[in-house]
């Protein structure tokens, strides 16, 4: 994904460009990144400007060898919109996020990777590996999971006491079918099935 079409909001006032943010970091952008299911990004090419912005709002990257990563913007006289400048720093660190976004420049997959950007770099089969990460995944309880994204994405809000939440989603848990089979499962050394309820 290439970003935007810089045609469609070249002649923004800065209401319309605050709405547009807005709208798309609530409408898609915070949707995916605080979704119950995991979501993985399958990078493959380029992932630039809205289109990084899509993937590091997803729980995991997996970028293809041939993979280039940049945040433009600043080139534009903008500043990403759809949460950049938010979530990046909180993925590799302060000082490597200002260089991406000051310098409008790209990274290849192997720098996104050193930098954590990326969870994995493959050579190929790109979806082999996602699907593969996705049913590792899928044999855990999804109730759990929920909970895990919930409290992980609490760190990140300055409004909300991340451990607290993750304290209360902690023993939320227990109430729950899939805690119940998961112990059960382990006392009696089989493998869970999950009722994800």
């Amino acid at each position: 994904v290439a970003g935007a079409d810089i045609s469609e909001f070249a002649n923004f006032t800065v209401k319309e460009g605050g709405k547009l943010a807005a709208k798309g970091q609530k409408r898609l952008f915070d949707f995916v990144e605080n979704l119950s299911t995991p979501v993985i990004a399958a990078i493959n090419g380029f992932a630039l400007g809205g289109g990084l912005e899509l993937a590091m709002a997803c729980h995991f990257r997996v970028a293809s060898h041939n993979a280039r990563m940049g945040l433009p913007e600043v080139s534009l006289g903008v500043i990403p919109g759809y949460g950049g400048t938010q979530r990046l720093p909180q993925l590799i660190g302060k000082g490597r996020a200002l260089e991406m976004i000051l310098s409008a420049g790209m990274i290849d997959a192997a720098k996104a990777l050193q930098f954590g950007l990326v969870n994995y770099v493959v050579e190929q089969d790109l979806m082999d590996l996602c699907m593969k990460f996705a049913g590792k995944i899928s044999n855990n309880s999804p109730v759990a999971i929920s909970y895990a994204i919930k409290a992980v994405n609490a760190g990140f809000n300055n409004s909300i006491n991340g451990f607290e939440a993750e304290i209360e989603a902690f023993g939320s848990c227990f109430g729950t079918l899939d805690f119940k089979e998961g112990t059960t499962a382990f006392l009696e050394k089989r493998k869970a099935n999950f009722p994800g309820a």
